[in-house]
């Protein structure tokens, strides 16, 4: 599993001229499922980021999570971090999990930021999507387990 996080001012993905997620501050997370995945890590990973210390406390410092901070989430299916490009100018895919399995892990990984007490919104599994978003500081971390 990788995803990348960018703590955000704002998110929001549009699908066909249709808003289907939009957050105030938090953070954007962008989701990829490997063949080997599965929900042990799914609950993992959510857990680790909504632990993150990368929001800014009083002083300016990252020093808190979305936890402490209330913040929001935006989580995106994103096939593409498992890009293979060693070979070629063409990137391979095949690394990436099929469907089946990636499609109920990204929504085990949502149900477990909810259950921890974060409101997270959601694209579309499938569907080409418009993201864009505010990148507060910039603040971009890759995460994979």
């Amino acid at each position: 599993m990788r995803a990348v996080i960018q703590r955000v001012n704002y998110g929001r993905v549009t699908i066909n001229g249709r808003v289907n997620a939009d957050i105030g501050r938090g953070l954007v997370i962008l989701l990829g499922i490997g063949p080997d995945d599965d929900e042990s890590k799914s609950t993992a990973l959510a857990k680790k980021i909504a632990q993150l210390r990368i929001m800014e406390d009083a002083q300016g410092k990252m020093n808190l999570s979305l936890l402490d901070t209330g913040g929001e989430a935006i989580v995106v299916s994103q096939f593409t971090l498992f890009a293979d490009t060693r070979k070629g100018n063409r990137p391979s895919f095949v690394n990436a999990a099929p469907p089946e399995i990636a499609s109920p892990l990204v929504d085990h990984f949502v149900s477990q930021l909810r259950a921890l007490g974060i409101p997270t919104q959601t694209g579309e599994f499938g569907a080409h999507m418009l993201v864009s978003l505010e990148n507060d500081g910039p603040v971009t971390i890759w995460i994979e387990n």
